[in-house]
């Protein structure tokens, strides 16, 4: 029988966004599926480090960079924000129904193969360089999404 395939593209900068994909993501790979996410545009912030990188960068990359949020801990939420009391609330929701914080199931995901790759074209609109995400994770344009989906049998755009 012929491997499973499921994508996803990972656009939304929203931790609950962002938390739903993975979660999908690390069920498709406990049912043996062959699982991609591309991290595009507002996604990506979910690929970088949350330590600062003293790197070389224009005006524009540096206020990309400094407006971004700076790793998938840092991510707000899509509804109820409240300048970031909704995201400390909703943590500690999880915690206490002991659910998997996204920084984990990130991890999950890599231990579990799950190909996580990175926009290269996005990540030049925006300024974001490899060494500011974090490691283990491919680097690819459009194409390499494409060839993966065209196989899939589950497509998911977040």
């Amino acid at each position: 029988m012929e491997k499973r395939k499921t994508t996803i593209v990972l656009f939304s900068g929203d931790y609950d966004k962002a938390m739903a994909a993975y979660i999908i993501a690390n069920g498709a790979a406990a049912y043996d599926h062959e699982v991609t996410i591309f991290h595009t545009f507002w996604g990506l912030n979910a690929l970088r480090k949350e330590e600062q990188m003293p790197l070389k960068k224009g005006f524009m990359e540096k206020m990309f960079a400094k407006m971004m949020p700076r790793g998938a801990n840092k991510m707000g939420l899509s509804q109820m924000n409240y300048g970031g009391l909704g995201p400390k609330m909703i943590k500690q929701i999880m915690k206490k129904h002991n659910a998997m914080p996204l920084p984990d199931l990130i991890n999950l995901a890599q231990e579990q193969d799950v190909k996580l790759i990175a926009c290269t074209m996005t990540m030049d609109l925006l300024g974001l360089q490899k060494e500011e995400l974090i490691d283990y994770i491919e680097y690819a344009g459009v194409a390499a999404y494409i060839g993966d989906a065209e196989e899939g049998q589950i497509n998911l755009f977040i």
